[in-house]
This record gives C-alpha cells, sequence and structure tokens, in this order.
C-alpha cells in the first residue's frame, strides 16, 4: 500500500472507521447537541450530573476540550496524511483513539465517583497519544512547517491539564488559567489554519467562476504581522485576564485581524454559503478580540463570560462546522456546495451566538435568551449528525480537497 486510497480501500470493516475525520466529526457534533441539552437543564437547576466539576466548568470543559478535541483529532488525522504523504489511520487503531475521546467524556461526567487522577488521566489520553502520533508524522514526513500545528495541540492539551489540577484544588476552573490557555490555543488554531484555508478556497472558488481579481494570498508579511501580535496578545491575557493592557493589546490584535480578513475578498461570495461560512466564523476571531479588550478596559456592557463566547460558540464554532461540512463534502466525493440544509445549520449557529451574547447584554431575559441558544445550538449540531451523518456512514470514494 503506498497511497491514501490504497490504505483506505484495505479497510474492509465499517466505513466510520475509514478516515479520521468520519468518527470524530460525526462525535463531535452528537455529543456538542447532547452536551447542550444537558447544559440546559442544569443551567435552571433541574439536572444535576454526577461531575466534580462545577455546572458551568463542566459546561465550558465539555465544549472546549471535549468538542473541540475531537473535531481537532478528526481534522488533523485527515489533513496531516496529506501534508505529509504519509499513510492515515485507519480501522481498529482508529477505533481505539476513538474510544480515548469517549472514555474522557464518560470520566468527566462520572468524575464525582472518580479521583482526580483518574478523571485526568482518562481525559488527556487522547490529546497524549494524538500528539503522539501526529509529532511522529511530522517528523516522519519531515513536515516541519507544521510544527506550529503541533504546538498549539501541546498547548491545548496543558491548558485541559492545567483545567483539571484547577479543578480538583476545588477552583473555579471556569474562570482560570487552564480555560485561558486552552482558549487561546483554540483562537490560534483557527487564526493560523484557518489563515490557510479561507483566502485559498477562496481564491480557488473565484477563479473557477472568473470573476475580478483573487484576494490576497496566505501567509504575506502583513499575515505574520498579525498572528505575532495576536500570540503575544493570547500569552498576555492568558496570565493577566484582566489588565488594561491586556485589553488594550486585544484591541490592537482584533484590528490586525480585521484587516487580515478583509484582504480575502469574502464580500464577493455571498453565492456561495460554504466559502461565505469560513470568512464568517473567522470574522468572530477580531470581534471577540475587540469585545473582550473593550470589556476589560471598560466593563459593564457584556460581561466578561458573554464577551469570551464570541470567541468559543462563535469562531470554534461556526468555523469548525464550516470545516466539518466542507470537509465531509470533499472527502466523500459530493459536490462543494451548502444545500439548504447546511446553510440552515449555519443560520442555527449563528442564532445561538447571537442570542449568547445578548444575554449579557439584557440580563433580565437572560435565562429565555440561553434556552432559545441552546435549543439553535443543538440544531445546527444535531442539523449536521442528520444532514452528514449518511455520508459518514456510507462507504464512499474519499477525495482529497
Amino acid at each position: 500500500m503506498s497511497t491514501t486510497a490504497e490504505q483506505m480501500r484495505a479497510w474492509t470493516g465499517p466505513a466510520i472507521l475509514a478516515y479520521g475525520f468520519r468518527p470524530f466529526f460525526l462525535g463531535a457534533a452528537l455529543w456538542a447537541a447532547l452536551a447542550m441539552a444537558l447544559w440546559v437543564p442544569m443551567l435552571s437547576g433541574a439536572l444535576t450530573l454526577p461531575t466534580a466539576f462545577d455546572p458551568v466548568s463542566w459546561h465550558a470543559h465539555e465544549f472546549l476540550f471535549g468538542y473541540l478535541g475531537a473535531v481537532v483529532a478528526g481534522f488533523l488525522l485527515t489533513a496531516v496524511p496529506n501534508w505529509t504523504g504519509r499513510l492515515p489511520i485507519v480501522g481498529w487503531p482508529l477505533g481505539g483513539l476513538c474510544a480515548l475521546w469517549l472514555a474522557g467524556r464518560g470520566a468527566v461526567g462520572v468524575s464525582g465517583h472518580l479521583s482526580p487522577i483518574a478523571t485526568a488521566v482518562a481525559d488527556l489520553s487522547l490529546p497524549v497519544v494524538l500528539g503522539t502520533v501526529i509529532a511522529r508524522e511530522i517528523i516522519a514526513g519531515k513536515n516541519w512547517r507544521n510544527l506550529m500545528v503541533l504546538g498549539m495541540l501541546t498547548l491545548f492539551a496543558a491548558g485541559n491539564a492545567i483545567f483539571h489540577w484547577e479543578a480538583a484544588q476545588g477552583d473555579y476552573a471556569a474562570q482560570g488559567v487552564g480555560l485561558r490557555l486552552g482558549l487561546s490555543a483554540a483562537v490560534m488554531m483557527v487564526a493560523v489554519i484557518g489563515g490557510r484555508i479561507v483566502p485559498s478556497f477562496t481564491r480557488n472558488w473565484l477563479a473557477r467562476r472568473a470573476e475580478g481579481p483573487l484576494p490576497a494570498s496566505p501567509m504575506q508579511r502583513f499575515d505574520k504581522l498579525a498572528l505575532f501580535v495576536l500570540l503575544a496578545t493570547l500569552l498576555v491575557w492568558t496570565g493577566l485576564p484582566r489588565h488594561p493592557v491586556a485589553g488594550a493589546m486585544l484591541v490592537l490584535a482584533g484590528l490586525l485581524h480585521i484587516v487580515r480578513l478583509a484582504r480575502w475578498a469574502g464580500h464577493r461570495t455571498m453565492a456561495e454559503p460554504l466559502v461565505t461560512v469560513l470568512h464568517a466564523g473567522y470574522l468572530f476571531v477580531p470581534l471577540g478580540a475587540v469585545t473582550l479588550g473593550t470589556e476589560i478596559v471598560a466593563p459593564g456592557l457584556l460581561g466578561i463570560g458573554a464577551a469570551q463566547h464570541l470567541w468559543m460558540a462563535g469562531a470554534i464554532g461556526l468555523m469548525t462546522l464550516a470545516v466539518m461540512t466542507r470537509a465531509t463534502l470533499g472527502h466523500t466525493g459530493q459536490a462543494l456546495r451548502a444545500g439548504p440544509g447546511t446553510t440552515a445549520i449555519y443560520a442555527a449557529l449563528l442564532v445561538a451566538v447571537s442570542m449568547r451574547v445578548s444575554a449579557g447584554i439584557w440580563p433580565a431575559g437572560a435565562a429565555q435568551l440561553h434556552a432559545v441558544a441552546g435549543i439553535a445550538w443543538i440544531g445546527a449540531f444535531g442539523g449536521y449528525a442528520l444532514v452528514y451523518g449518511q455520508l459518514l456512514l456510507r462507504a464512499a470514494p474519499a477525495k482529497r480537497i
């Protein structure tokens, strides 16, 4: 076997284990919907889980480290073979990685009956094994330019480990260093990886239509400056989350990334939601930075939690949904077009983000707005599972995009 296609054709078991994106994208979507279905009654006090985490910390952990951890695994297990030219992990080894992720979700959910160490070991097993696998592939393939991605994955896992340590100390981990470090790593992933795929996919789409000048190529000098400022800003914010310097740096970083995004001609992609949504997802990176920075410098408009949700639900939620839909279509041999169902799940997620942020502006209606946001979130990710689940479960020719 010398090619990715041959490796996948050699697998004769369940189609869900034929490529990394299949089980992890489907699992991530189902967990995002289920965890929100649990969170809404938890928020009102109608449901209590046997977890050692306080309810808000469980919610933050499972959407950042639980949901996003699965998406990152699916993305990297699919992208790294393309980056390195090496064979993908398929079949039962891939199933074993999925089992590690499921073990983490279960351990955190019943952590009230487990020791903190046992919970942390179960939850950190996937990122540790995944990081080891990705490091091996990058080194063997001499794909040094993507060591940055491995570094972000390492910081993401470190944030998860610190989150567990803070929770074990009885701290409010939902606003701790671990969450900020994990969130910072996630935002950098969106900025770095999104900064490659958004302009590239936009250029490809516009070139096929032969409409006007193409957007700026990715990773030019300005892009590197914007990324460096964002990295420095996130490091300061992780350590000094309420310091005015962190607030000012967040505003500056946000403005730079608004300029960066404007160079990619997103306004010319409205005819294809599959492309437009990539720009919308990236837009939440600067929106979150500017809003969070403003809230730090002049508090009182949204609240820190609502401002952070522009990153967590907006940048991370919408960008990952955009990547999941596009990758699923491309790798299962479908046309790269957003049908009505796909457009509807994008719209549902935008409703979820807007309602969650609005809850910070109108505290009197927060309970109702949280409920609407939760229902819309379930609709978005439950909708992905319904629309795309059949493609993920059905054997089909794989296609690189």
